[in-house]
C-alpha cells in the first residue's frame, strides 16, 4: 500500500504556498521603498527645508521683505509654501502620463527607478543651498517633490498586485510603519549632528545642509531593495492604445474613465480634500513652530521625532481598529481628531516647547493610520488593470504635494501676516473631507469596481 505525502496528494497546496511565499517576499521589498523615501518627507520637507529655505529667502529679500522670482513679488515667509504648490503643478503634468505608461507597458519597476533616483539626486543637491540661493532651493524642492510624487504613484500601484483584498489594510499600514521608523532613525542622527555641530567643526548652516543631503543618499541606497524584489507583470495592451500622450490629456482621460465608477470618484474627491489638509500640516508645521511659536530648531527636531515614533504606533494600531470597525469608520474618527488638533494648535503659547510636544503627540497618533487606511481603502475601489493610472490621480494629494492647502496657508499669511490664522484655515479641509467621506457607500463602491468585498471595510 503506497502512501502519498501532503505535497503529492495536494499539488495545488504546494503552488499556493510558493505563491504566498513569493508574495511575502515582494511585500517585504515593497515596505522598504517607504523606508527609503520617507526620510525626505521627514527630515527635508517637515523639519529642515521649510525654516532653512525661508531664512535663505529672507536673506535675499528686499527692504520690504519680498523676493522676486520671475519678477513676481512674494513675501519671503510665503516662498516655501508657494514652492510646494508649484511642485504639485509640475507633478500633475507628469503623473498621469507616467501612470498610463506603467499600466500599458507593465514596466512599473524601471519607471520607479528613474523617478526615485531623480528625487534622491535633487535632495542630495540641497547640500549646495547656502547664502541667498533661494531660487536654487526652490528648483531642487520642485524636482524632488515632483519625483517623489511620481515614484509614489508607481509604488502604490504595486499594492493591489502584491496583496490579497483581506491583506490590504495590514500591508499598507506596515508600509507606513516602515517609513515612520526610518524617518525617526534618520531624524535622531540629524539631531545628534545638529546639536553637536560645533564639536564636529561645522556651522549650523553646514549641519543643516548635511542633514538635507543625507536624506537623498539614504533614499537612493535603500531604494535598491524594492527594485530587487518587486517584479513587473505582463499586460495585454488594447489595440491602438499608445502610452505617449500629454499629461493633461491622460489626466482628463483618467477622470472620464472614473465617471464609469462615480463612487470611486466620490472617495477620491473626499481624500484629495482631507489629505490636502494633512499634507499641508506636515509641510508647514516646522515653519509655524519656528516663526510663530519662536521655537528652537532642536525643539522642532525632537517634536517631529516624537511624531515619527507615535506614527508607527498609530499606523499599526489604526490598522487593527480597521479590522474591527472597518477602514471608513476609523478614517472618519481620525479626521475628527485632526480638526481638534488644529484647533488646539491655534491657541498654543509661544516659546513653550511642552505644549508643542503635546500637539506633536496628537498628530503622530492619527497621522500614519489615516494615510495608510486611505491608501488601502482606495486600492479596493480601483478597477483591475488601471492601478497606476488611478493611483496617479490619488497621488496628487499625497505626502505634502497637494497644492491648494499650501496655497491657502501662504495666502492667509500673506494677507494677515499671522501664521495662527494660516494654521486654523486648514480646519476647513478636514471638516469638508469628513462630510464627503461619510457619504460614500464603500461596500457598493468596491462591488461597482468589480472587486471582492472584504469582510470589514
Amino acid at each position: 500500500m503506497s502512501v502519498r505525502t501532503t505535497e503529492e496528494a495536494e499539488p495545488g497546496a504546494e503552488d499556493g504556498r510558493a505563491g504566498a511565499a513569493a508574495r511575502k517576499r515582494e511585500q517585504h521589498g515593497w515596505y522598504f521603498y517607504d523606508f527609503a523615501c520617507s526620510v525626505y518627507s521627514t527630515s527635508v520637507l517637515t523639519v529642515f527645508l521649510g525654516p532653512y529655505l525661508t531664512a535663505v529667502a529672507k536673506a535675499a529679500a528686499d527692504s520690504e521683505g519680498y523676493v522676486h522670482p520671475l519678477g513676481i513679488p512674494v513675501r519671503a515667509g510665503s516662498y516655501f509654501a508657494y514652492t510646494v504648490s508649484v511642485s504639485v503643478i509640475v507633478a500633475v503634468l507628469i503623473m498621469p502620463l507616467v501612470g498610463a505608461v506603467a499600466d500599458r507597458t507593465g514596466r512599473k519597476k524601471p519607471l520607479l527607478a528613474v523617478t526615485a533616483y531623480t528625487g534622491a539626486a535633487a535632495t542630495a543637491g540641497m547640500f549646495f543651498l547656502d547664502g541667498d540661493r533661494y531660487l536654487l532651493g526652490g528648483l531642487l524642492l520642485v524636482v524632488a517633490n515632483a519625483a517623489l510624487a511620481v515614484s509614489m504613484v508607481l509604488y502604490n500601484a504595486f499594492l493591489p498586485q502584491i496583496s490579497t483584498p483581506d491583506e490590504r489594510d495590514t500591508v499598507s499600514s506596515r508600509g507606513w510603519a516602515f517609513g515612520y521608523t526610518s524617518g525617526a532613525l534618520v531624524l535622531l542622527l540629524n539631531l545628534v549632528l545638529y546639536q553637536g555641530h560645533d564639536s564636529f567643526g561645522l556651522s549650523e548652516g553646514e549641519a543643516v545642509r548635511i542633514c538635507l543631503a543625507s536624506a537623498g543618499l539614504w533614499w537612493g541606497a535603500f531604494a535598491l531593495i524594492p527594485l530587487r524584489r518587486l517584479r513587473d507583470r505582463a499586460v495585454v495592451r488594447e489595440p491602438g492604445a499608445g502610452p505617449a500622450v500629454s499629461g493633461w490629456r491622460q489626466l482628463v482621460a483618467t477622470l472620464k474613465d472614473m465617471r464609469r465608477y462615480p463612487l470611486t470618484l466620490s472617495f477620491l474627491l473626499a481624500y484629495l480634500i482631507y489629505n490636502d489638509g494633512v499634507q499641508t500640516v506636515i509641510s508647514q508645521a516646522s515653519v509655524y513652530g519656528s516663526e510663530e511659536l519662536e521655537l528652537e530648531q532642536s525643539t522642532l527636531i525632537v517634536a517631529v521625532l516624537l511624531v515619527q515614533v507615535l506614527a508607527v504606533v498609530g499606523a499599526l494600531g489604526m490598522g487593527r481598529l480597521a479590522r474591527v470597525y472597518g477602514a471608513k469608520r476609523t478614517i472618519l474618527g481620525s479626521l475628527a481628531a485632526w480638526g481638534l488638533t488644529l484647533a488646539a494648535g491655534y491657541f498654543l503659547p509661544a516659546r513653550t516647547p511642552v505644549w508643542f510636544f503635546a500637539l506633536a503627540a496628537m498628530i503622530g497618533l492619527v497621522l500614519g493610520g489615516s494615510q495608510a487606511l486611505s491608501r488601502s481603502l482606495f486600492s479596493h475601489l480601483v478597477p483591475a488593470g488601471k492601478e497606476a493610472e488611478y493611483f496617479s490621480a490619488y497621488e496628487m494629494s499625497d505626502r505634502g504635494l497637494s497644492w491648494v492647502g499650501p496655497l491657502v496657508f501662504g495666502l492667509t499669511y500673506q494677507v494677515t501676516g499671522s501664521y495662527r490664522d494660516a494654521i486654523i484655515s486648514l480646519v476647513f479641509f478636514f471638516a469638508l473631507g469628513f462630510v464627503l467621506l461619510a457619504r460614500v457607500p464603500v461596500r457598493r463602491a468596491v462591488r461597482a469596481a468589480g472587486n471582492p468585498v472584504p469582510e470589514r471595510i
